[in-house]
């Protein structure tokens, strides 16, 4: 047994896609740094029949941690594959692990950062990537939306970033999935249905960069971007085609922040 045992984290999914998704990046997460790395979802994803993930269930974390707990492993090394500090990381993981420990004191948890950094440029690299390879230079960067104002800040510095990248022939505007009424949740504004009605984003060529790690209920061809998207070029009568990018965990750099992390955790 290792003296610290490594786990890949996502928030968790309905889409079977989404799991066996996680389960490819922590095969390749491990390769990368030579220990083995385990994929877990915080929540959701048990729920997926196992059949529909080659015969093998999803586990989720704090059943997953207790059964390793049980065997004797209490030290662990858990790298989120979150964006930034969403309420997830920040309070409901903090609690069911203050819950664990009140049954296995010995319980030993260290978090890796998120994979946001303001001196880490390289979400904005692949991102950057992703948009060269479609033709339009008006870039919507859109994320699920949070009731977090730090993670809408992650994005907002994401944007800023890309643009960066991009150089001045490309326009860019963060733009949020979807948003909790009140306007205590403005800061999510605009919602990426309102941006596609917008003078100078309802016409023409739009490039949709995704935020979104996995595919799932909200990024892919049949999500709900994709929906905003379609429903967004019907409004238009025709003017409006969107293209969405690849999603982040398809290109190889993550690979090289989620191992920096790791090492930042592990030493």
């Amino acid at each position: 047994m290792p003296a610290s045992l490594t786990i890949l984290m996502d928030n968790g999914s309905l889409e079977p896609a989404a799991t066996l998704g996680l389960r490819r990046l922590a095969a390749a997460l491990a390769a990368c740094i030579g220990q083995p790395v385990e994929p877990i979802s915080l929540l959701h994803s048990s729920a997926v029949p196992a059949e529909k993930l080659d015969g093998t269930p999803a586990e989720i974390f704090e059943p997953a941690l207790e059964r390793r707990l049980a065997a004797g492993q209490h030290e662990f090394v858990l790298v989120p594959l979150f964006f930034g500090p969403s309420g997830a990381l920040t309070d409901y993981l903090p609690k069911r692990l203050a819950h664990l420990r009140t049954k296995y004191p010995a319980l030993n948890v260290t978090v890796a950062a998120p994979l946001f950094a303001a001196e880490d440029d390289r979400l904005a690299r692949i991102l950057a990537d992703q948009v060269r390879a479609l033709p339009s230079r008006r870039v919507a960067l859109v994320d699920h939306g949070s009731p977090a104002r730090a993670v809408t800040e992650v994005r907002n510095e994401l944007a800023c970033q890309l643009a960066g990248q991009l150089g001045p022939a490309y326009t860019v505007a963060p733009c949020s999935m979807e948003r909790r009424e009140g306007s205590a949740y403005d800061f999510c504004e605009p919602l990426l249905a309102r941006l596609l009605r917008q003078p100078g984003w309802h016409a023409g060529d739009v490039t949709i960069a995704m935020q979104f790690l996995l595919p799932g209920r909200h990024a892919g061809p049949t999500g709900d971007v994709a929906e905003i998207c379609r429903e967004a070029e019907t409004a238009s009568g025709g003017a409006l085609h969107t293209t969405m990018t690849a999603l982040v965990a398809e290109h190889p750099l993550l690979l090289d922040i989620l191992a920096d992390r790791w090492r930042a955790a592990a030493r």
